[in-house]
């Protein structure tokens, strides 16, 4: 089993924390792990993307050769297409449709989905909104953690365990909104 993934957004969306839940459920499942640094502007707003590799042998490498990624999880859809070039042929795109118009000349939305919906494999999921309707968009990020689980090859138990031990601090309503959040964002998808 070998999974590279490359996680991307903007700065405030919550990649450090999608990060966290998958490296702690992977780890936990017995698994490899390497994580290169978040990459860009860490704060509100600035570009991030980070490199995920997740293997049952050893990995050499923190960083994903271009051609190779299995999945871009995407918390904004032009940062997703930012990631291209790292894509294997067989890899997933899987994105939020919400976007973060911060920059002057932001494409039109309709450009974006339809450059995304020219790869073969792709979600794009309304994450923004299925957050809001569990009560806080905050977990906007764990809704697009669930819409890509089915791809990780880690088990949702795993994922939510990590959830716990990331959130547990904060108290009980937080760790069960983010699983709500997990499990929403899974059932959200159906290919």
């Amino acid at each position: 089993m070998k999974r590279d993934i490359i996680l991307a957004g903007v700065g405030g969306q919550g990649i450090l924390s999608i990060a966290a839940v998958i490296g702690m459920a992977a780890v936990e499942s017995g698994l490899y792990l390497k994580q290169a640094e978040v990459h860009g502007m860490s704060q509100r707003g600035g570009a991030v993307q980070s490199h995920l590799r997740i293997s049952d042998s050893p990995i050499a490498s923190d960083l994903i050769p271009e051609g190779s990624c299995d999945m871009i999880l995407s918390v904004e859809p032009m940062e997703a297409l930012r990631y291209l070039s790292f894509l294997a042929k067989d890899g997933w795109v899987v994105t939020s449709s919400k976007t973060f118009e911060n920059i002057n000349g932001y494409p039109p939305v309709e450009d974006l989905y339809n450059e995304i919906r020219k790869i073969e494999r792709h979600v794009i999921i309304d994450a923004y909104s299925i957050a809001r309707e569990l009560g806080s968009q905050k977990v906007s990020n764990m809704v697009m953690l669930g819409a890509a689980s089915e791809y990780l090859e880690i088990s949702q138990d795993s994922l939510e365990e990590a959830l716990k031990a990331l959130f547990g601090r904060k108290g009980e309503g937080v760790v069960e909104l983010n699983i709500k959040a997990l499990k929403a964002g899974k059932n959200g998808v159906r290919i």
